[in-house]
């Protein structure tokens, strides 16, 4: 037995393959970010339908439902990306959005402050603040 003709090159190097849930999660970044919030949804609710625990899908599914104005499934949205994740600013931060675009200045300002506390980069939920400030 010679081991001169082995391959010696780690099978660990290649990259994995995406799975299906990533392709529909990243298909649905760039919908989203196109404006083409109906076709983000739809690839984020197939990301969550194969991946329950995936909470960029339930991030991107929420973010998608409130564009389109569905807010009572971005709110199931939250929901549920709240028990995968927790209450992280981020999520408080659009969750704090959602309230602004149904006309709920209030429950946006206590959000965004609630946000706000837990970050070290607060540019994003200033420009939210100063949004909310215009309207």
């Amino acid at each position: 037995c010679q081991s001169a003709g082995v391959d010696t090159i780690e099978t660990t190097a290649m990259p994995r393959p995406v799975s299906q849930a990533e392709a529909d999660i990243k298909a649905g970044k760039a919908q989203f970010e196109d404006g083409n919030y109906g076709l983000a949804e739809r690839h984020f609710r197939k990301a969550v339908e194969l991946r329950a625990d995936s909470a960029a899908a339930w991030m991107g599914l929420a973010a998608s439902y409130d564009q389109l104005g569905r807010f009572d499934f971005a709110d199931r949205a939250y929901d549920q990306l709240l028990k995968i994740a927790g209450r992280q600013p981020r999520i408080v931060n659009n969750m704090g959005y959602s309230q602004y675009l149904r006309g709920n200045k209030k429950e946006a300002r206590k959000l965004y402050m609630e946000a706000r506390a837990g970050m070290t980069n607060t540019a994003v939920v200033d420009a939210n603040l100063k949004l909310l400030d215009k309207g």
